[in-house]
């Protein structure tokens, strides 16, 4: 996977993706991350690339050409087909983990970051092909959410995880949230990891992550259950688990 990142601030791009596991498969040349310094196109001694809004408005608007010559310094008009390019906007689509598998497909992503109060939309309907969005708020510029959304896809690219299965059960890949994981020691606080994990019968602890992710999906997110089809005897052992949840933490909060 290529990335391409048009930007005004590429170190703060560079530095946040050269870290910990998309570090390690740009140095083994799963995935390629190169920052494009729009600056370097704006045409004079300056590097000024933004100018004040017709019709009025506060702050500075970033221009077209300097946009433009950044995006088409990634590829030959003449031989290479356009780059898929993705303006980083919180008008955008709001990322989801299906986006993210969409993503994965392409060989070349360019992310558009803009700064002040955005870009020209001249430019953006010449180059760009999506827009996306991280959330409903908004950031100082799009390179945080860039880094986000490139992250979220990476996980998905072979060799950058050591397998499938570590991106495969986790949260939003089913539709549903994760369900709880514990690691050593059995016993913490008085809390015990619970029982069927530590069986080995691996029917039983597939079942019980399903269920208890369905559980937390019930709890932390219900706009994500209603568009689940639960059966009625998966809403029976759910009710069974919010029970013995509950009695649980009562127990715990006495004790306490």
């Amino acid at each position: 996977m290529r990335y391409s990142v048009l930007t005004l601030f590429p170190n703060q791009v560079k530095n946040f993706l050269s870290e910990s596991i998309l570090g390690r498969a740009m140095e083994k040349g799963v995935l390629s991350v190169e920052c494009i310094d729009i600056r370097d196109f704006a045409g004079n001694r300056y590097g000024k690339v933004d100018d004040t809004l017709f019709g009025g408005g506060t702050g500075m608007l970033m221009q077209c050409e300097p946009v433009y010559q950044a995006f088409s310094s990634l590829y030959n008009r003449d031989s290479e087909k356009k780059p898929h390019c993705i303006f980083m906007s919180p008008k955008g689509q709001v990322l989801t983990q299906s986006k993210a598998r969409e993503l994965a497909s392409f060989d070349h992503l360019v992310f558009l970051c803009g700064h002040y109060e955005g870009i020209d939309q001249r430019v953006l309907d010449e180059i760009v092909d999506e827009e996306i969005s991280i959330g409903d708020y908004v950031l100082t510029g799009g390179e945080v959410a860039a880094c986000v959304v490139i992250d979220c896809i990476s996980r998905m690219i072979p060799g950058v995880l050591p397998n499938s299965e570590a991106y495969e059960e986790e949260s939003h890949m089913q539709g549903y949230l994760e369900a709880p994981q514990y690691t050593k020691p059995n016993i913490w606080h008085d809390q015990e990891v619970p029982e069927v994990m530590l069986s080995g019968n691996h029917a039983k602890i597939k079942e019980w992550k399903r269920l208890h992710g369905l559980y937390d999906t019930w709890k932390k997110r219900p706009d994500m259950l209603v568009k689940l089809d639960v059966s009625a005897e998966d809403w029976k052992k759910l009710l069974e688990i919010d029970k013995e949840t509950q009695e649980r933490n009562s127990i715990h909060k006495n004790e306490n």
